[in-house]
């Protein structure tokens, strides 16, 4: 499992990649992405198809 902070403090959601999905939140307010669409929010990441706001 890994686990990254959205801030430098860990106090903030955060990003938690497991074996088979990630989740991405704080508890009470996260989304559940199964491996193959975390696979693909990071191919669109990559791509550029999603770029910072």
């Amino acid at each position: 499992m890994t686990v990254v902070y959205l801030c430098q403090s860990g106090c903030c959601p955060a990003v938690v990649i497991e074996d088979d999905r990630v989740l991405i939140g704080e508890e009470g307010n996260q989304v559940v992405l199964k491996k193959d669409e975390w696979n693909a929010l990071v191919e669109k990441i990559l791509s550029g198809e999603l770029k910072k706001l």
